[in-house]
């Protein structure tokens, strides 16, 4: 099975290829295709990951060779795939959370005339990211990298004919590609000091490398992550990419897209090594992105907005747990793992609750949906309970284990990144709580025209699935550091470190905060009544509002410059370089003319202009003589 791992990239990328193809035709039945492909896929990758449980842990990393792809000069590249651990949970979280995302999508775009050429863009993003992170080497791994940002790009805008969807989709593939500059700098740095782009020989050459060297390019990956997972100052794409349909949103959020950044640093660990001030930046904007995420998601009264902000600040931890080195590697991936079972149920949810209530997404329009939507209330509850960090739900045991590990170190940074690890345990607890009591609890604030009602079954059994792995998923992976273990053969070995304060004060300090935080949402969102229009705030509140202004910063400091400087050069370009070549052009054209005219065709003006040389040669003539 490990050997037939290309058929994990193949079957959706082919069954995207059809169903593109195929027409009109394939509208009965081509959403069938891409369930059953997403569904294969997933067999496949079970298949390959019950053969490796088998091999020792030295032995679980496969290579499989594809073709020869770039075989010229200085760059000898082969196109191969590196099955391990790593990429193997990534593997069976795409295709697993994947397969669920689309048998949902079945009903919710039931009534939508493209419904087949919606699937055949979600295979081609599962394919992609499974591209990602198989690929055994940064060039291949950057041909999943953009991949997925063109099935982004289309997935967002599916719906193109809102002007506002389509701007949200070409944001979100603008500022990706600022991230892929970084990318592809990288590469060319590996390609320069290092000689290679593949995995294995930038690897093993990295620890020969001067610590510039290695800082540049983790340096440069940090930007690409903070692309493609929206962490800060790349951030502001994630709100507007809400735009799309809800399984998109749900699939970007919990399986692909924001987790390629996370993927990136984690494999790129042996540069980290060498370069700690590059390591230390990932810790930083995963700290700092953490917090901004919760402080916007506090304000957003859009419940896939909120949602969109909770993603942020949860990526942020996995970049805070990615950022801290051998000690938090594998508790990033294991939060990874178990975010993407809760996030994709509580988007799930969210897209529950709008079909609904008639695609309402203002959560000051719900109110006491708990007793139309039972089936729903429970799932999303259970998710809520698990980003909270409830024991013994799955939150508890990967995000408390990052803000543990953040506490380890010496100095200020255990205090400055455990810190703020641990107020955005608290602000999480605050703003899920109150999206949702604001959309579950509390008095019913529908229009006259909203019969919320519960979704049909094609619907609600990929949330009670996907709210069971919400529940015990983590458990299960913690027992006996089951995860972590596993993760060894790329993590490696790390003894347990203490932090400085001890883990049942972070654990007790951790709980309070979340007691605190949702108590403080129950008091004003569930036992008080939610006015239906946001009312007036404070300068703080409209800052989140609005995205603590990211738009209006990039307007400023990049568009407007960009736009007067763009404007200058062609203005230069047109009055200097042109219209000197311009001016050039135009003295030989009257040059030209005024010969031409002279050749007019009449002999009696031709014998005169003899007559005229003659004179002048005569002139000459006796002039030199003299």
């Amino acid at each position: 099975m490990l050997d037939l791992t290309w058929l994990l990239i193949a079957v959706p990328l082919a069954s995207s290829i059809v169903l593109m193809l195929a027409g009109k035709r394939a509208n009965p039945w081509g959403h069938w295709v891409g369930v059953a492909a997403s569904g294969s896929t997933f067999i496949v990758g079970l298949g390959a990951f019950i053969q490796m449980l088998g091999l020792d842990s030295e032995e679980r990393a496969h290579a499989v060779h594809l073709f020869s792809w770039i075989p010229g000069g200085e760059l000898n590249l082969d196109a191969g795939l590196l099955v391990d651990p790593l990429s193997m949970t990534f593997v069976l979280l795409v295709s697993f959370v994947g397969t669920l995302i689309h048998v949902y999508s079945v009903a919710y775009m039931e009534h939508d005339p493209n419904r087949r050429i919606f699937f055949a863009y979600l295979n081609l993003f599962v394919a992609a990211m499974l591209l990602l992170v198989l690929a055994d080497s940064y060039l291949l791994l950057f041909v999943g990298w953009e991949g997925v940002g063109l099935a982004s790009y289309l997935l967002i805008g599916f719906w193109n004919y809102k002007p506002e969807y389509a701007t949200a989709a070409k944001k979100a593939f603008v500022v990706n590609r600022i991230g892929d500059i970084g990318l592809i700098i990288a590469m060319g740095l590996m390609f320069a000091y290092l000689g290679a782009v593949d995995f294995e020989t930038v690897f093993a050459e990295a620890p020969a490398a001067s610590t510039a060297t290695l800082t540049a390019i983790g340096l440069t990956l940090l930007l690409a992550a903070c692309g493609k997972s929206a962490q800060f100052p790349l951030q502001s794409w994630l709100g507007d990419a809400m735009a799309g349909p809800t399984p998109v949103s749900a699939l970007i959020h919990a399986a692909t897209m924001v987790t390629a950044g996370v993927y990136l640093i984690v494999r790129s660990a042996p540069i980290y090594a060498g370069a700690p001030a590059a390591q230390t930046a990932v810790a930083a904007v995963g700290a700092f992105t953490l917090v901004l995420g919760a402080l916007i998601g506090m304000a957003k009264d859009d419940i896939k907005k909120a949602l969109a902000a909770s993603t942020m600040s949860q990526i942020g931890y996995m970049m805070l747990a990615a950022g801290l080195g051998p000690v938090g590697y594998a508790f990033a991936i294991f939060h990874l793992v178990t975010h993407g079972f809760f996030k994709a149920g509580m988007f799930l949810g969210a897209g529950s609750v709008m079909h609904g209530m008639k695609d309402q997404v203002d959560m000051r329009r719900y109110g006491a949906l708990r007793t139309a939507m039972v089936t729903t209330w429970i799932t999303f509850g259970l998710g809520w309970l698990a980003i909270l960090g409830i024991p013994p739900f799955s939150g508890f045991w990967s995000k408390d284990k990052i803000i543990e590990s953040a506490f380890v170190g010496e100095g200020a940074q255990p205090w400055i990144l455990g810190g703020a690890a641990l107020i955005g345990a608290g602000l999480t607890a605050f703003y899920m709580s109150r999206l949702f009591f604001m959309t579950f609890h509390g008095k019913a604030r529908w229009t006259d025209d909203q019969h919320p009602h519960e979704s049909p079954a094609m619907m609600t059994v990929p949330m009670i699935i996907l709210a069971v792995g919400s529940a015990f998923l983590g458990l299960i992976l913690a027992v006996g550091d089951r995860f972590a273990v596993w993760l060894e053969p790329v993590t490696g070995h790390v003894e347990h470190h203490e932090p400085v304060l001890p883990v049942p004060v972070l654990i007790a300090a951790t709980l309070i905060l979340v007691a605190l935080g949702v108590w403080v949402a129950w008091r004003k969102y569930g036992a008080a009544d939610v006015p239906e229009t946001a009312p007036a705030a404070s300068l703080s509140t409209i800052a989140a509002r609005n995205d603590m202004f990211q738009d209006s910063v990039n307007r400023a400091v990049f568009e407007r410059p960009g736009t007067h400087l763009t404007r200058t050069l062609v203005y230069a370009d047109a009055a200097i370089v042109d219209a000197a070549v311009d001016k050039q052009a135009e003295a030989w054209g009257k040059t030209g003319e005024t010969v031409r005219r002279t050749q007019n065709g009449q002999v009696r003006s031709y014998a005169l202009t003899m007559l005229v040389g003659l004179v002048i040669v005569i002139i000459i003539v006796v002039q030199g003589g003299l």
